[in-house]
C-alpha cells in the first residue's frame, strides 16, 4: 500500500468516528432535555464531551505511525494514543464532577456510552472502498 495515502486514509476513518460520536452524544442530549430537562441534558453532553475529545487527541497520536514502516513503532503509537486518550477521558470526567453540581449522574453514564460506542460502530461499519484513497 502506498504510504503517501495513509494519511489520507486514516484522517477520513477518525473524521467519520468523530462524527458518528457527535451525532450519538447529540441525540442523547436531545433526548435526556426532552426527558429530564436542562440539567439531564448538560449531563448527557458532559458524559460524551470527554469521549470525543480523547479520541480527537488519541487520533491525532496515532496519525503520527501512518509515515513509520516498523510494526513495533506502530504499536507503541496506537498504545500511547489509547493511554492518553482514557487519561484525557478520566481528566475531564474529574473536572466535570468537581465543576458541575447538578450533574445526573444516570443521563452523564448513557451520553458517554453512546459516544463510546459509536467510536467501535463507526470504525466497524466503514466500507473498504469508502477507507482506502486511491
Amino acid at each position: 500500500m502506498d504510504n503517501s495515502n495513509n494519511g489520507l486514509a486514516s484522517n477520513h476513518v477518525f473524521s467519520r468516528m468523530l462524527r458518528w460520536q457527535l451525532a450519538a452524544t447529540a441525540v442523547v442530549a436531545i433526548i435526556a432535555l426532552f426527558i429530564s430537562g436542562t440539567h439531564a441534558s448538560v449531563s448527557a453532553l458532559a458524559g460524551g464531551f470527554p469521549v470525543i475529545m480523547g479520541a480527537f487527541i488519541g487520533s491525532k497520536i496515532a496519525q503520527r505511525s501512518d509515515s513509520k514502516k516498523d510494526a513495533s513503532s506502530i504499536l507503541v503509537n496506537l498504545l500511547k494514543a489509547e493511554a492518553i486518550k482514557i487519561l484525557v477521558v478520566v481528566v475531564v470526567l474529574f473536572i466535570t464532577f468537581k465543576v458541575y453540581k447538578q450533574l445526573v449522574p444516570f443521563a452523564l453514564i448513557v451520553g458517554l456510552a453512546a459516544a463510546a460506542l459509536f467510536s467501535g460502530a463507526a470504525i466497524s461499519k466503514l466500507d473498504d472502498d469508502t477507507s482506502q484513497i486511491k
